[in-house]
């Protein structure tokens, strides 16, 4: 019986400990993605191509949606709704795909609107990643 509370304390600690992480990290993800937007914006008005910077910053947002989704998926179990515990998962899952998709149609398609594409899908980015801390911030 004297193990019991340390292992209250222990959960207790690691629901902490993804808690603190997932905050900063997902206003890492948007600044990344702002940043993102308002380069392949500028890139379009030029009517510039996509070069290694741009990939880059791409390359970081990616990185971070990433530990994201891990560290998302290790504390889904404290969301309470089932509902958004669903829509937490899914934008997990989902928002990976979104900069190797405009990112890879970008290097494909060599225009203005690759460009486009780009901005569309940082900004897109942005507003799932806020959505997400939304719903960790209302339900975990």
């Amino acid at each position: 019986m004297s193990h019991w509370p340390e292992r209250i304390t222990e959960a207790t600690r690691q629901r902490v400990r993804v808690g603190r992480v997932i905050e900063p990290l997902t206003y890492v993800v948007v600044a990344l993605a702002c940043l993102l937007f308002v380069g392949a914006v500028y890139y379009a008005v030029k009517d510039r191509l996509v070069d290694d910077r741009l990939l880059a910053v791409a390359g970081l947002v990616e990185v971070g949606l990433l530990v994201l989704l891990v560290l998302g998926l290790t504390g889904i179990g404290e969301i309470t709704d089932s509902t958004e515990k669903a829509t937490f998962v899914a934008y997990l899952v989902t928002l990976p795909v979104i900069p190797i998709g405009t990112s890879l149609l970008t290097i494909k398609e060599k225009s203005r609107w690759a460009m486009g594409s780009m901005a569309v899908g940082a900004f897109g980015v942005a507003v799932m990643a806020v959505r997400l801390q939304q719903i960790w911030n209302t339900y975990a």
